[in-house]
């Protein structure tokens, strides 16, 4: 070969080389913590819920076969980062969703914006993902911190239980469940006394819980989520704090962790989920498929996954091409007709809006059958949940 011919044979090599990534069909990647505090919440379970949702579209899109990946974030925004960017850069993933975590999610979605990629979170709460935090490239799925704020806050100050202390995770998540809470509190009259902040996947709640006793506060705001809601509220029996009439609100529990509770330490918490397996012949059908695979019934988290990778398939069928700025169009102009959402509008700061549904978990004597554990209080409709794009503080939409 002539020397003057390496360059372009070096760069045909690279050509070749890039091909495979554009190439290879529709990629999508599912981010989460599989292995610690919000494992049981999201985990190896959202991964099964995708893989369902694709083989339930038909395994291919555009005619290109649909590939799904996975990773363990372990919670930490940074190792986040660097798997995105990986798969971005390197393995050709176009869409990543789940993202339990809200440090993580808003860390993923500042990066997708910049790869101008699609990110739907499914797993973290905070509001700001569709508020200050908002991308054009950026969805919010199942719930967020102001949803739970005003089905679970908003019922118990209705009920009565007007003062407040937050027991609080210490990062992004806590903060946005703590402040969106607080609003609806003050809002309908009600009053809060006090917060303390606990590090994320703490052993050891007995300082905390004091703290919050100690306040007298009719209503102990449980401001986190995963393992970390379970052990806050075993321990709290161990002070008998609601034996001494003060109330806990599990402020984000899901199905999951009234699992690992078991009934009889979980019977008469009040909570806000966007989806209940046993609400309706959809749901049922689509949770014991699920419950066959993975030997348990879905949460919202789940259920929500299946549903944010469904209506991306449906959104890239729809657009005729996976460019990222025709299937977010596409994903705004799409109604959400599925068995997590029925009648689900996206708006334009990217908040999926659909009904969330206020819970009261049963009586041990109360369930008629395995993973009978809800009953409906009320539903709280989807306008009521979230804030218009307009009132959400997105700059896209301003």
């Amino acid at each position: 070969m002539k020397l003057g011919m390496l360059p372009a044979a070096v760069a045909a090599c690279g050509l070749l080389l890039a091909v495979p990534a554009s190439a290879q069909g529709v990629k999508i990647g599912i981010l989460n913590d599989q292995s610690g505090v919000y494992a049981d919440y999201g985990g190896k379970y959202s991964l099964e819920a995708a893989r369902m949702a694709i083989e339930d579209f038909g395994d291919s899109v555009l005619g290109q076969k649909i590939e799904i990946v996975s990773a363990d974030h372990q919670n930490k925004p940074d190792l986040a980062t660097s798997i995105a960017r990986r798969w971005y850069e390197v393995e050709g993933v176009d869409m990543i969703t789940e993202l339990t975590t809200s440090s993580v999610a808003l860390a993923v979605q500042e990066l997708s914006k910049e790869k101008k990629k699609i990110d739907i979170v499914v797993g973290a709460a905070t509001s700001r993902l569709t508020g200050d935090a908002c991308t054009p490239y950026g969805f919010h799925w199942a719930y967020d911190t102001h949803a739970l704020a005003v089905g679970t806050g908003g019922a118990l100050v209705k009920a009565g239980g007007d003062t407040w202390f937050f027991m609080t995770a210490d990062y992004a998540f806590g903060y946005a469940l703590e402040k969106d809470t607080s609003e609806i509190v003050t809002a309908n009259g009600g009053k809060v006394l006090g917060s303390v902040r606990i590090p994320l996947n703490s052993s050891d709640f007995s300082s905390f819980l004091l703290q919050a006793q100690s306040s007298k506060a009719k209503i102990i705001g449980l401001a986190n989520a995963g393992l970390d809601t379970t052990n806050s509220i075993k321990q709290a029996a161990e002070f008998g704090i609601v034996a001494g009439g003060q109330k806990l609100a599990g402020l984000l529990l899901t199905l999951a962790e009234v699992h690992g509770l078991g009934l009889q330490a979980a019977q008469g918490l009040v909570l806000t989920e966007g989806f209940y397996w046993d609400q309706n012949d959809k749901t049922r059908a689509f949770s014991e498929r699920f419950m066959k695979r993975t030997g348990r019934m879905p949460n919202m988290i789940q259920a929500g996954t299946y549903s944010a990778t469904l209506q991306y398939l449906k959104a890239v069928k729809a657009a005729g091409t996976k460019d990222s700025d025709a299937v977010a169009k596409k994903l705004k102009e799409l109604p959400v007709d599925d068995m997590f959402a029925q009648g689900g509008k996206v708006l334009q700061n990217g908040r999926m809006v659909h009904d969330l549904y206020l819970f009261e978990v049963k009586k041990p004597s109360e369930s008629k059958k395995p993973w009978d554990y809800y009953k409906q209080l009320a539903v709280v409709p989807g306008d009521k949940a979230f804030p218009s794009a307009k009132d959400s503080g997105c700059p896209l939409t301003q």
